[in-house]
């Protein structure tokens, strides 16, 4: 078996790539101008920005909403470069000289995966990060906006032997610090059993996150059964790191791949259900099998003769499929977080789902074909 793509594949997975590429073009030209029309309305209503400003939060906020609409381009690249080279006649000199479809369409399907397996590890976390200077950036131009209509912050930490709840009126980020302002801290102990039993609660005005602790100002401690005490500084052990106390403030969505473990480890430490990081860690475990199921999928629908025709209906099946599989992952990712489904399953069904339909056609229309209208006749062995 040869592991090397010839000549001939090659030449299919250039057409391929170069498609893949035109659409995905298309797709971040349409999403800049929506993301720039929608953070012009949101940051430039508020806030004195300028176009230049505009257009470099357009920049940090656009690369999340491309990799989520990522698939389209491999949907609509795969179909129409394998609709070209069916108009071309190519497909049909390739199929006329024995050349079997499974030839031309794994190395397509191969290169998707790939290309899966680099966003996953390495523009993912690259989008991740560009989004947080985005959200940072947003902040700090409409900060005056955001100060006196922003909602209350919740955090939580804890180990084995306590838990706290913090409450802030808002938060933001000075010089790499996470700051806190008009803080309350409620401070439970574990209890052997394991239950909790409330300890003390801390009034701040302020709250700096510093390594290994929680440094306050302002501060007033009341113990139940006790009166209040008032003290300008105050420490308290944290279990949180800078960038844990950040993702806190973030959806899973916005959290990188490679901090998704420890991320799941530090909820579960603190009581928090874990569920959302680890759905969003398998649907990123599952991107690559996306992507190749939907090139398989579109090279099937493409494969028909010009001469037997309906070709631009199949093809526009495809397309219909692929949106059907994109909402129901979409649909299965919401069921996930629901709890309904498990987190493996809601990740992994529905680009398995849509790999077996774009394999099931294949295997129908290579090994088992239609071929002018009929049945394929098989000639006898010899």
């Amino acid at each position: 078996m040869r592991l090397m793509p010839g000549r001939l594949e090659r030449y299919v997975l250039n057409r391929t790539l170069v498609s893949v590429a035109g659409a995905l073009a298309v797709i971040a030209a349409v999403i800049l101008l929506i993301d720039f029309v929608d953070v012009s309305r949101n940051v430039g209503g508020r806030a004195d920005a300028g176009f230049v400003v505009l257009l470099w939060l357009t920049l940090l906020k656009a690369p999340s909403t491309i990799l989520t609409l990522l698939p389209f381009a491999f949907l609509f690249g795969t179909l129409a470069a394998f609709v070209g080279l069916n108009r071309r006649s190519e497909l049909i000199a390739m199929r006329a000289a024995g050349v079997s479809a499974w030839r031309f369409i794994l190395p397509a399907a191969a290169a998707a995966f790939v290309v899966g397996a680099v966003t996953v590890s390495a523009l993912n976390p690259l989008a991740a990060m560009l989004g947080a200077a985005f959200e940072q950036s947003r902040t700090a131009i409409t900060s005056e906006f955001q100060t006196s209509t922003a909602k209350n912050t919740w955090l939580r930490q804890g180990d084995a032997t306590s838990q706290v709840v913090i409450r802030a009126r808002s938060h933001d980020e000075v010089n790499g610090t996470v700051r806190l302002k008009d803080v309350s801290m409620f401070i439970y102990r574990v209890t052997p059993n394991g239950g909790l039993e409330f300890s003390r609660r801390l009034e701040a005005e302020e709250a700096r996150l510093m390594p290994g602790y929680w440094r306050l100002s302002g501060v007033r401690e009341a113990a139940p059964g006790a009166g209040s005490v008032r003290s300008e500084t105050l420490s308290i052990p944290s279990t949180l790191d800078e960038q844990a106390a950040i993702e806190r403030f973030t959806t899973p969505d916005a959290i990188a791949f490679w901090r998704l473990p420890a991320t799941i480890r530090a909820s579960e430490a603190a009581g928090f259900s874990a569920l959302p990081y680890r759905l969003r860690l398998h649907q990123l475990l599952a991107t690559p099998l996306l992507y190749a199921a939907l090139s398989v999928l579109a090279a099937a629908f493409s494969l028909r003769l010009m001469r037997l025709g309906g070709l631009a209906a199949l093809a526009a099946s495809g397309v219909a499929l692929g949106f059907i599989f994109f909402f129901f992952n979409q649909f299965c990712g919401a069921l996930g977080k629901a709890d309904i489904l498990p987190a493996f399953a809601a990740a992994w069904a529905p680009p398995m789902l849509a790999l077996l339909s774009g394999l099931t056609l294949l295997c129908y229309t290579e090994d088992g074909g239609i071929v002018r209208g009929r049945p394929a006749r098989r000639k006898n062995a010899t």
